[in-house]
């Protein structure tokens, strides 16, 4: 369950990030606006996964709302303060461009290793009934 949990949020912050990356790579901004944007975009369309699915079994607007807040913001923060460090802390990957393989290098490695270290953070929060584990009660 908690791999699963952790595809769903990669899934949702991968779009994002990768979408903010690229937006703010191709418009020439600087690393702090991107990096804001592409998480920004990381939190929405991770929570958006989670949204349309539990409105889809039922739920009306504001539960779905507490739903998915309940079941991504630990897992997508911990993905994104991973990810964005990785991007960060690799030698030249921020000043790298679309067409550089460093900037896609960073940012897919980036992602597998947020992916090994969120997976156990929502195992732990699963088995206490938190994080995703509030989304199953909708599927």
């Amino acid at each position: 369950m908690a791999v699963k949990a952790t595809l769903h949020c990669l899934t949702g912050c991968a779009i994002g990030e990768i979408l903010g990356m690229v937006i703010g790579t191709a418009l020439g901004w600087g690393n702090v606006p991107t990096m804001v944007l592409a998480i920004g975009l990381a939190f929405l369309f991770g929570y958006s996964f989670t949204l349309f699915a539990v409105r889809r079994a039922g739920l009306d607007l504001r539960a779905a709302v507490k739903v998915a807040l309940a079941a991504d913001t630990v897992s997508i923060a911990v993905m994104e303060l991973v990810d964005n460090a990785i991007i960060a802390l690799t030698p030249g990957a921020m000043e790298a461009q679309l067409d550089d393989g460093l900037f896609w290098g960073a940012l897919l490695g980036g992602f597998a290793v947020a992916f090994v270290i969120t997976t156990p953070v929502n195992k732990w929060m699963i088995g206490r009934g938190k994080g995703h584990a509030v989304v199953h009660a909708y599927h």
